[in-house]
């Protein structure tokens, strides 16, 4: 096959004694064997998305190694200097099961004590919730997080967190991307002061389960935790290191946990994707759950940002909830613990996204509380918390099975987010009632929303383009119906333009650019399309709602808003 010019200039970069022999060894290995997996390994600079940077591990400057990280870091470390000149630097540094975690680690580790800069180094693989708390807590300016989530096994990936302990946002983000980018590898220091890396594990332990219990326990009855029969699985992943310990210092004595995930392996050998949000990884769970007759199921993604949760519906038997209904769950509790304290006085907001249920929006408003809606990605609405001191942050999600409580970590927290669920659980079990059934009084309340999720994976340099392709059609031309509605307003992120399909007329959104179109339909429904900015997917996130006069009514009005969801995948050929 044909090699286009770019590709070959990188590939030799790659071979000239810049790098070590293994490198280049791999590399003519490729030449001559793997023409295809050359030119995926070459063809572009691996970039930061949503989540940071993240990709399959290998050699070239298109996958994750010692060479593209050490040289992110190395960039990060000159962005630092200048961000917070003549002031002493510190960087605190975690990482996941994955393989090569560790080793990369302590290449960024390296990296950054070269420059002068003191690292505090997590001694064993620790959840991602805690790096973000060990940025505040450790008065770092910065933090970096090894760790692809719930990506497959190849995968691998680097989070930077800012001194407030959310992750990079503008104008941090493009100034460390421009230093980075304008960076020789050859300019990388790999040689470490070992005297500036300290490594660290159980004080910070402490004090995050600490804050974790401060912040997500309210005044639920010790007999009511007691009682509460809890199934918990790490899925090989990171949170078997606190979240067990944090249960247990809760007051919460029945954890049965899923022993064959209990030991971290970045394999994930009895599933074929570590994913909450996939009902096949919480499997083992559930029957374990049958078996010890247990209340509730929580499985949580390998670094330990996200959780799936699983509860028993009206007839007994366990039911997955998607992340919106956990979202929606967790922050009502929130909400309705706040007002019985009298903490509510109309200086306090909740964060979600312009990809999550509507809900939030009608929840925050009979509150008399703010909602906040930013980009996907936490990160935002870490940003939210910065940008608006004056208020008190309560809590916000993501439908993505992520959640936050408080502002002690600045992103999504499995950690504070279990035990949270556990407490809405416990206290609905101790009055009679049930999770699932706090559910449909919510949607009774406030509306019946629900969502579903399309997800289409487009490989390698060909599927980049067809998701290009795809946004570029929807864009050029706009949907003017879906599912028989007539489109009545479409939010392109891309130019900050509000069209109204009604009038013609067109408004500015106040929220940065993004590669986000939002279609809305004369019947309340909403349609996102929107690229991920870590996978190589396209995902059409869908929203359909009706009123819910009654329980009762719940399964009649399900089918319905099923049957609308299955109509506009339909109309918009969305398989």
């Amino acid at each position: 096959m044909d090699i286009k010019q770019n590709i070959l200039d990188a590939v030799n970069e790659w071979l000239t004694p810049t790098f070590d022999n293994a490198t280049q060894e791999a590399i003519k290995a490729m030449i001559a064997s793997s023409p295809k997996e050359l030119e995926e390994s070459f063809y572009k600079n691996l970039e930061f998305g949503t989540g940071g940077m993240r990709g399959v591990m290998g050699v070239g400057n298109n996958r994750i190694n010692k060479y593209t990280l050490g040289k992110s870091t190395q960039g990060l470390s000159n962005y630092l200097k200048t961000a917070f000149p003549n002031q002493p630097l510190k960087a605190v540094i975690a990482y996941d099961c994955r393989q090569n975690s560790d080793t990369l680690a302590k290449t960024v580790a390296d990296v950054f004590s070269a420059n002068g800069i003191e690292v505090f180094l997590f001694s064993e693989l620790r959840p991602t919730p805690e790096l973000s708390f060990a940025v505040k807590h450790l008065g770092c300016q910065c933090g970096i997080v090894l760790t692809a989530s719930h990506n497959p096994p190849e995968y691998n990936g680097y989070k930077v967190y800012w001194q407030d302990g959310g992750q990079i946002v503008p104008p941090e983000d493009t100034g460390i991307i421009n230093v980075i980018e304008g960076l020789n590898y050859s300019e990388i220091k790999f040689d470490a002061n070992e005297d500036l890396i300290h490594y660290i594990d159980t004080d910070v332990d402490k004090a995050f389960i600490k804050s974790s219990i401060e912040n997500a326990s309210f005044n639920t009855p010790t007999a009511a935790k007691e009682a509460l029969n809890i199934v918990f699985t790490s899925l090989h992943g990171t949170s078997i290191t606190l979240v067990p310990d944090t249960l247990a210092q809760a007051g919460y004595t029945h954890v049965n946990i899923v022993e064959e995930q209990r030991v971290p392996n970045g394999n994930f050998p009895t599933v074929k994707s570590p994913n909450p949000e996939e009902p096949e990884a919480l499997a083992m769970a559930l029957a374990l759950a049958d078996k010890t007759n247990s209340d509730i199921v929580i499985g949580t993604d390998p670094d330990c940002d996200r959780l799936g949760v699983a509860v028993r519906n009206n007839e007994g038997q366990m039911t997955l909830l998607n992340g919106n209904q956990t979202m929606i769950l967790m922050t009502a509790f929130l909400l309705e613990q706040w007002k019985k304290a009298g903490k509510i006085n109309g200086k306090q907001f909740v964060g979600s996204t312009i990809v999550s249920t509507p809900m939030m929006m009608e929840l925050a408003t009979n509150y008399e509380v703010e909602c906040k809606v930013g980009l996907t990605g936490f990160k935002w609405i870490a940003k939210m918390i910065k940008d608006f001191p004056e208020l008190d942050f309560i809590g916000g999600g993501e439908e993505s099975f992520g959640f936050m409580v408080g502002d002690a970590v600045r992103d999504k927290d499995a950690v504070a987010a279990t035990l949270l669920i556990c407490e809405v659980a416990a206290q609905a079990k101790a009055n009679g009632s049930t999770v699932y059934k706090e559910l449909l009084k919510l949607y009774v309340d406030h509306g019946f929303y629900k969502e579903y999720l399309v997800s289409l994976t487009k490989k390698g340099m060909e599927g980049i383009q067809e998701i290009n392709q795809m946004m570029i059609d929807l864009r050029e031309n706009p949907l003017k119906e879906i599912n028989g509605q007539r489109v009545i307003m479409v939010e392109d992120y891309q130019s900050s333009k509000a069209k109204n399909l009604l009038d013609n007329t067109e408004t500015t959104m106040a929220i940065p650019k993004s590669n986000v179109l939002i279609y809305y339909t004369e019947d309340g429904s909403k349609i996102c399309a929107r690229p991920s900015g870590t996978e190589p997917k396209i995902k059409f996130y869908i929203s359909v709602n009706t009123t819910l006069d009654a329980v009762e009514d719940f399964d009649a009005a399900e089918a319905e808003l099923d049957q609308k969801i299955k109509n506009i995948i339909a109309s918009m050929q969305l398989t």
